[in-house]
């Protein structure tokens, strides 16, 4: 089964969560948390990596929490999977060049490669603000 793990699905909530408040108004991890029915824990880590991508910034103490790092116009689906899974990769022998021995006489490795290509670009197509209602 090919399918999101719940780190990305969690990941994906929160952002669209702070993409719908207004402005570049805080919110409160709790607050995120409750909002978008995700553990609490697990979203502090998320949102921890997050920051090393730019995608999230955050204020510690009253009144900090968490605001995206970038406009929703400019924060794509594709960012938020990569952030919180790695680069997406169909099958190993996409990986990198070389790390699949059947990669020069494998009918099936075009295909795994139009399969990710078209799988990244939808991705890239979807900005976050879209995502958010607007």
């Amino acid at each position: 089964m090919l399918h999101l793990t719940r780190k990305a699905d969690y990941a994906i909530r929160g952002m669209v969560f702070l993409a719908t408040k207004p402005g570049h108004e805080m919110a409160s991890l709790r607050e995120i948390a409750a909002q978008v029915d995700v553990p609490q824990a697990l979203l502090a880590k998320i949102f921890q990596q997050f920051g090393k991508f730019g995608l999230v910034r955050s204020c510690r103490g009253t009144g900090g929490g968490f605001i995206l790092g970038r406009s929703p116009e400019k924060i794509t689906l594709l960012e938020i999977v990569e952030a919180a899974e790695g680069p997406i990769s169909m099958n190993r022998c996409l990986v990198g060049k070389g790390l699949c021995d059947r990669e020069k006489f494998c009918t099936v490795h075009p295909v795994w490669m139009e399969v990710q290509d078209k799988m990244k670009d939808i991705l890239g197509s979807v900005a976050l603000k879209d995502l958010a209602g607007g």
